[in-house]
């Protein structure tokens, strides 16, 4: 097994463990890495809602309940 694959494989292993909450911020930090536009603002308020929902979790699944 390649060295890129084996970190791959501890990646994904260690994703299993998270949060749906962390695992959104992941995705958007991976997004942000990949995207042409990072630097773009679009992508920046992109990020900052990311920040928000996440920080903000709880209150909306609270209001999801109500």
């Amino acid at each position: 097994m390649t060295p890129t694959a084996t970190l791959r494989e501890q990646i994904l292993e260690e994703l299993d463990n998270l949060s749906a909450e962390a695992l959104t911020e992941i995705l958007a930090y991976v997004q942000s890495h990949k995207s042409p536009a990072a630097g773009s603002e679009e992508s920046a308020v992109w990020q900052a809602y990311q920040r928000s929902k996440q920080k903000r979790a709880e209150v909306y699944r609270r209001l999801a309940d109500s």
